[in-house]
Parts: C-alpha cells; sequence; structure tokens
C-alpha cells in the first residue's frame, strides 16, 4: 500500500543555529517521517521557530507560559489532513542532549507526534489514549529506525 501523498511546507524562523537545525531537518527527511505517520493526505506547514515565538504561541494555543517542543493545529483531517506543526528548536535541542538522542531522530519522533496529533490522535485525554497514541508512535518509529523514545519511561 503506498504511503500516503504529502504537500508540505518547510520554514526555519531561527535567528541563531539555523545550519545546525536544517541540517537535523532535510526536506527528505521531514517528508518521510510525517507519510509514515499519516492515514491520508496531507497538506502540512512545519515551522521551526525560536524559544520566543514558541512560548507565545504556547501560552495564545494553550494558556501554558513557556516554550514547548511541539505545538499542533490541526484544521482538518478528511479527505486531507492540514495541520501546521510548530517545532521549538532550543528545546527539541535541550531535550535531545537529555535524552541522549541525535538531534534529527527526537525531530523525528516529534513530527511523527505532532502528525498523529493532526489526525486526532490525544496523549491527554485518558490513560488508555496515551498508551495508543504512544505504542502507534514507537511502531512508526520503529519503521523509519529510530528506537523506542518512550523506553526511559517504562
Amino acid at each position: 500500500m503506498p504511503l500516503p501523498h504529502l504537500q508540505l511546507s518547510l520554514q526555519f524562523a531561527l535567528d541563531t543555529q539555523v545550519l545546525r537545525h536544517r541540517q537535523a531537518l532535510p526536506r527528505h527527511r521531514v517528508v518521510r517521517a510525517i507519510r509514515h505517520a499519516l492515514a491520508h493526505d496531507a497538506e502540512i506547514t512545519v515551522r521551526v521557530v525560536d524559544e520566543e515565538e514558541g512560548r507565545a504561541l504556547n501560552l495564545n494555543h494553550r494558556q501554558r507560559d513557556y516554550a514547548t517542543n511541539v505545538l499542533t493545529y490541526a484544521y482538518d483531517t478528511q479527505p486531507v489532513v492540514m495541520a501546521d506543526l510548530v517545532l521549538c528548536a532550543p528545546v527539541v535541542a535541550r531535550e535531545a542532549r537529555e535524552l541522549g538522542v541525535t538531534l534529527a531522530a527526537h525531530y523525528t519522533h516529534l513530527l511523527v507526534h505532532g502528525a498523529l496529533h493532526a489526525q486526532g490522535w490525544d496523549h491527554e485525554t485518558s490513560e488508555a489514549d496515551a498508551l495508543a497514541m504512544e505504542t502507534h508512535e514507537i511502531d512508526i518509529l520503529a519503521g523509519l529506525g529510530i528506537a523506542d523514545p518512550y523506553r526511559r519511561h517504562r
């Protein structure tokens, strides 16, 4: 079965470390990660931001006054998934260091995570939903050659 089609806009809105994050997120890797997480064709924008923009968006979107690793703005799920994924580069880099994984691997995990949210998956509604989403993420990431990112939490 062929992977869903993805129309992608990839944006880097960073004042510093742009090259490092562009190298960790080449377009072909972003497309591959998201397509593996999709159940339907999609139009998705991925925007990589600094901590200031990430914090402002998280405060506005979720009323949480800190920068988070990924925000998903889901607009439609059928017949085409339409969403924006916002990745906060400094947070992603810090988490990758703390987890002992490469920046590219952590970005891949967060792209899959965000793409699942764009399709209605939610880990904050119940323990069962969290487990289902985590299990699905692990399966997708394994297919992409990425180790289980939740192994440290078990």
